[in-house]
């Protein structure tokens, strides 16, 4: 396969999305949506994320140094998706919704319910960057719908059910590769209403 050179890019490159859950500090939810996730050993299974440019969340979670990661799936795209689009800053943008959240069971951070796994995360340690920064992170909870420990079910047949979503080339995918429409289609079928 005859390869040829680009400038720096991540295309082809699916990534993982979370919508990342603060609390300000009037303890009002906040929730952001990103995709520089992975993980991280040291002793342990750890997370390091990166949050790029000036952002709500990161500035809460400099506040705190605790975080969820839920991670998005088909069924909250479009809320993930206007998260990722709308600006935290705006105070507009968590008004109205309808979502049901709970706070952690370990970490004060918020819960989104309808998300089957969340990570509840402790930043260790900061590392700036230009003109981002990454967080190293210990998890110190994992919680996970119920039905994923159902044991007669195979692991592909949980995530064909919970259906994650991946982003690449400015654009969402579903587990199975069909396209979810590009960054900001999503959100236009998203109701406050119906979170």
């Amino acid at each position: 396969m005859k390869k040829i050179s680009l400038k720096p890019t991540n295309d082809y490159c699916p990534q993982t999305l979370f919508l990342y859950g603060t609390y300000d500090e009037n303890g009002k939810p906040d929730f952001g949506l990103f995709c520089w996730f992975s993980y991280t050993w040291e002793k342990e299974l750890g997370v390091m994320a990166c949050i790029g440019g000036s952002k709500r969340t990161k500035d809460n979670i400099h506040k705190s140094r605790v975080f969820s990661a839920n991670l998005v799936t088909e069924k909250i795209l479009p809320l993930a998706d206007y998260m990722g689009v709308v600006d935290g800053n705006k105070p507009e943008k968590m008004e109205g919704l309808d979502l049901e959240i709970e706070k952690g069971q370990v970490l004060p951070v918020p819960v989104l319910m309808d998300s089957p796994v969340t990570f509840e995360l402790e930043v260790k340690e900061f590392l700036p960057r230009q003109d981002g920064e990454v967080m190293l992170c210990a998890i110190r909870n994992v919680l996970q719908d119920e039905t994923l420990a159902d044991k007669a079910k195979t692991s592909t047949e949980k995530l064909v059910e919970i259906a994650p979503v991946q982003t690449t080339c400015s654009r969402y995918f579903s587990w199975k590769g069909e396209n979810l429409g590009a960054w900001g289609e999503p959100m236009k079928t998203f109701s406050k209403k119906n979170g």
